[in-house]
């Protein structure tokens, strides 16, 4: 038995009705003494955890918490024909689902506007950074290749699921393993072994970092959806390993000064090599188990 016993005091009554009749004071009397009202410092990122091979029956798949939002990237391969414009390449399908059951905030039916965007957002991260070559996903030219089914799926909403899905995609790809393919020189059916397995080429280990500005001058790193709601911009930095800026989102809100820019691309290029070792160390740990 432990020897340690803590003591929780309960928040003061005003300070509780002060959270639900007045958030964005009750956030502001955090923000001037620089922290937030979960504890931590307005740079701070919330705690990261990640599994890597959760979903057996997926080709590549990985769990992301962070903080308390929840992100599962499951990925499935299918043999397709090529398109007319790009008969030597493969391609990727992303798609971000924001079921109801991760927040009330969402209800059932076809996806809705952040669902949409979300999927959009990954979709150019990953065409505009080359995080895989598509060609390696070609197995016979203009004839059949590889599709790359990427399904992430919000389990539990409390904002700053861009950061969540690039880390649950990035991966989950390093985590795929597709079966050797022959074209049969006979029939011209294809011959897939399941016992013979490569791994995808990661060619940018790509991270974003996204941020909130407060009454137009206060910057905070991972939001909330709370501090989301109460905003006045998002911005969201994508980098690679290299520290090369491979994509800056803002959707709207107000501007931003090139010196805060700058401070944000900082930021995420820290929080790029961070997350690569997260990934490195966890992808490590499941091959040695294997």
């Amino acid at each position: 038995a432990s020897d340690v016993s803590v003591l929780w005091l309960p928040l003061p009554r005003s300070l509780l009705t002060c959270r639900t009749a007045e958030p964005l004071e009750y956030h502001r009397s955090f923000l001037k003494e620089n922290c937030r009202p979960d504890g931590r410092e307005l740079t701070e990122f919330r705690t990261t955890t990640l599994n890597i091979g959760s979903i057996s029956t997926a080709d590549g798949s990985a769990l992301v918490k962070l903080g308390n939002t929840t992100i599962i990237c499951g990925i499935k391969a299918e043999l397709a024909n090529p398109t007319v414009e790009a008969p030597g390449k493969g391609y990727i399908v992303p798609n971000v689902d924001l079921p109801p059951l991760c927040s009330s905030r969402f209800r059932p039916g076809p996806p809705g506007e952040e669902a949409q965007a979300a999927s959009q957002f990954i979709a150019d991260v990953i065409e505009s950074s080359e995080v895989i070559k598509t060609e390696d996903l070609s197995i016979d030219r203009g004839k059949l290749c590889w599709v790359l089914y990427c399904d992430l799926m919000c389990l539990d909403y409390d904002g700053n699921i861009l950061d969540a899905c690039v880390i649950a995609l990035l991966a989950a790809l390093k985590n795929t393993r597709l079966p050797e393919v022959t074209i049969n020189k006979e029939t011209s059916a294809p011959e897939v072994n399941l016992e013979k397995r490569w791994e995808l080429q990661i060619h940018k280990h790509l991270v974003s970092a996204s941020f909130c500005i407060f009454d137009d001058s206060i910057l905070i790193s991972d939001p909330t959806a709370e501090e989301e709601t109460l905003s006045t911009a998002h911005l969201t930095v994508v980098t690679d390993e290299d520290d090369r800026l491979c994509s800056v989102h803002k959707p709207g809100g107000t501007s931003l000064s090139g010196e805060r820019l700058q401070e944000c691309i900082s930021r995420a290029t820290t929080r790029q090599r961070e997350i690569q070792k997260l990934i490195a160390k966890v992808a490590h740990s499941v091959k040695k188990a294997q």
